[in-house]
């Protein structure tokens, strides 16, 4: 069994106390970390020293996350496969695209909407953490989502952060 932080749209041009305090809480007990693309800035991914994690880039990101990062990434973990992308365009049909992209996958992980989704579609799971700098819709908090790996699939569940003070 293997617990996965994921979150997407950061947003940051550097870490924060606030980000790393958040995500302290929100991955403590996870090993691996993906991230879905709008970091901006790639130092971003040093607050999670001593963690496994995967990124990819995202349409807001400076050119040295752009240029270090993959647009697209296929990853296994404890056997299943996971396609990490941010994601373009338009909403409205964002998971067709990205079943293109990755037709053959246990979970496809994706950013960009700012919009937490965790459902399946056909055997394929969905997941959208939203924001977790909590630029969502409304002035909503940060949202981030935990995958576990479990002998009978794949669970997920979205998540909130206990408080939005910077």
């Amino acid at each position: 069994m293997t617990r996965v932080g994921i979150l997407s749209d950061t947003h940051l041009s550097r870490p924060s106390s606030w980000l790393t305090r958040q995500a302290q809480v929100a991955f403590q007990d996870c090993s691996v970390i993906l991230h879905a693309g709008d970091l901006t800035d790639i130092s971003i991914l040093d607050i999670f020293e001593g963690k496994e994690v995967h990124a990819v880039h995202g349409n807001m990101c400076d050119l040295s996350s752009y240029h270090t990062l993959p647009s697209d990434k296929l990853i296994t973990i404890d056997g299943y496969s996971i396609g990490l992308c941010h994601g373009a365009g338009a909403r409205h049909n964002i998971e067709d695209r990205l079943w293109n992209i990755f037709p053959d996958v246990d979970c496809i992980v994706y950013g960009h909407t700012h919009l937490a989704v965790n459902h399946l579609l056909g055997k394929t799971l969905f997941i959208n953490p939203g924001s977790f700098a909590s630029t969502g819709r409304y002035g909503s908090s940060g949202t981030y989502a935990i995958l576990t790996t479990t002998a009978n699939g794949l669970e997920a569940s979205l998540q909130q952060l206990s408080g939005d003070e910077r």
